[in-house]
């Protein structure tokens, strides 16, 4: 039975809220080839494999994840009952089956729980469902039909979430990532729990604001270490003052293909002019920043032809495959970038993350410094081929082990049968590390993996789009983004959006009309 006022706390034999915790998160790129079944979210990967029950109070704490750092913040204040914790890495839709599944879960686990005294729930805020555009709209429907209007419930979600409506209308709070790459995901948790200790002494729900801008904003465009998201975000936390208790900005996955995608302010307090005033200014501030929003984007010719000119051991130059970043739904196969480095001349490089299971599997039975004749990636349309060459197995690992870098913080990865292999080009020395899992190369431990130190090559291009600026920026003389063919489309302009609402602009007005132009990185210092 679920309390209907949460006013007292006898049922707790501590004394303490009961509070049932759960996580469900997934980032929809709705213009990718392939979706997301049940088993992708068992896996896990990259992530933890789906967890449930108490095992979540152990599995969690040591992470940076939201659901981490909001067990750690609570544990000592609220009796926390775990129910399910899943991820998956981000494809096209989520099946129903999977989302029925999980949510399930949740909601059953919900159910059969007894009193409660609030909810939080670790939320993506992206995730489209085979049936259902607003998926976390969805499972915030569910958890109210049981719960009711009147217990707590507060979520978090991540920087890239398309707020919607019924987010906002179902839940009493809502907490969202400040930095991309994402370095604070497990405080972001513990603001949900300062949030809903807040709400929790209010006694009733706080007055809530939700703002959204005319224009979707590409992600390359939305680093937090880069203006003019830098300012916007360091600006932040001045709104939350007085009788305003949170103010937040996420700036939307503009690769979901729904009628609410896009960058939202929610903001929250007890005041209706306050928090209307509070979301009003950021909203603003946005709105005046939107003609400083850039990408420079080079085809891989150019930014081959500048690496080979500056690349140098110990200060490497970092390629940016960012059409192919599989943290946005990317295959992570492409080889068009892989082919540019090798037919550029590039000496004493790297390139990571590949899926390619077939190749790491072909390497670990030929074995170390086997020679053989592979095809490497290029398994959807966005190559013509794989890229047929000969190569030698440099380095080989069960892809199981801890990254420790500021995005994974301490998770580890499980990234099936990985290889380091050198393609035997007489006019080239690029080597290319396959895996058995799908997963963004945004950490440098997933090069370590295989016996390759980043900071002593000269040149490294890797599959992300923003991530790994936090653990490759310390170590890069320049980074570079590349434009080559992917399921991460950065151009929003050239998508063909069929459910986006009516009179929101595909790109901030700067970058309308842009199109590649050469620009040597920005500065790293």
């Amino acid at each position: 039975m679920v309390r209907s006022t949460p006013t007292t706390f006898a049922s707790s034999r501590s004394g303490r809220p009961r509070v049932a915790i759960a996580g469900f998160q997934h980032e929809t790129n709705t213009f990718a080839p392939f979706g997301a079944p049940f088993d992708d979210f068992v896996r896990g990967g990259g992530w933890p494999a789906i967890t449930t029950g108490a095992a979540m109070l152990d599995v969690f704490p040591p992470i940076e994840i939201p659901i981490g750092g909001f067990i750690s913040a609570a544990k000592d204040t609220y009796e926390l009952i775990p129910l399910v914790w899943a991820a998956a890495e981000p494809t096209s839709f989520v099946s129903d089956d999977a989302f029925e599944r999980i949510a399930g879960m949740i909601c059953d686990g919900i159910a059969s729980a007894g009193t409660l005294d609030a909810i939080y729930l670790d939320l993506h805020g992206a995730m489209v469902v085979e049936s259902y555009e607003d998926g976390e709209g969805e499972l915030l429907r569910r958890v109210r039909e049981i719960v009711g209007q009147d217990i707590p419930i507060v979520i978090s979600l991540d920087f890239h979430a398309n707020v919607t409506d019924a987010m906002v209308e179902l839940s009493d709070g809502i907490t969202i990532f400040r930095t991309y790459p994402h370095i604070d995901m497990a405080d972001t948790g513990r603001r949900a729990f300062n949030l809903l200790e807040q709400r929790i002494r209010h006694g009733r729900p706080f007055i809530k604001a939700l703002r959204k801008t005319p224009f979707l904003i590409p992600l390359p465009a939305q680093c937090t270490d880069l203006e003019p998201c830098l300012s916007l975000y360091a600006g932040l936390p001045e709104r939350v003052r007085g009788a305003v208790l949170n103010v937040d900005v996420a700036l939307g996955f503009p690769l979901a293909d729904i009628r609410e995608c896009g960058p939202a302010v929610v903001a929250y307090g007890v005041d209706e002019t306050a928090v209307a005033k509070a979301a009003d200014m950021q909203l603003n501030d946005i709105l005046e920043a939107e003609e400083r929003f850039h990408m420079s984007l080079l085809d891989v010719k150019e930014a081959v032809e500048h690496a080979a000119r500056n690349g140098r051991k110990g200060s490497p130059i970092v390629l940016a495959d960012v059409q192919d970043n599989p943290g946005c739904g990317g295959t992570s196969d492409t080889i068009g970038l892989l082919k540019g480095m090798v037919e550029g001349g590039l000496r004493n490089s790297v390139l990571g993350l590949l899926w390619d299971s077939e190749t790491a599997e072909k390497a670990h039975t030929a074995g170390l410094g086997a020679e053989l004749n592979v095809r490497l990636g290029g398994r959807y349309d966005f190559d013509p081929e794989p890229y047929l060459a000969r190569v030698r197995v440099e380095a080989l690992s069960d892809g199981v082990f801890v990254a420790n870098g500021p995005c994974l913080g301490g998770v580890q990865v499980d990234l099936g049968r990985m290889a380091r292999l050198l393609i035997l080009d007489p006019g080239s020395s690029v080597q290319v590390v396959v895996a058995s899992v799908r997963f963004q190369c945004l950490d440098q431990d997933l090069l370590r993996a295989v016996g390759i130190e980043p900071s002593e090559q000269s040149v490294v291009a890797v599959k992300s789009a923003v991530h790994f600026r936090a653990d490759f920026a310390p170590i890069a003389e320049e980074i570079l983004t590349v434009e080559s063919p992917g399921a991460h489309w950065c151009r929003n302009d050239t998508l063909e959006y069929k459910n986006l609402r009516h009179g929101v602009r595909r790109m901030p007005i700067s970058m309308a009309s842009q199109r590649s132009e050469f620009h040597v990185a920005e500065s790293l210092e």
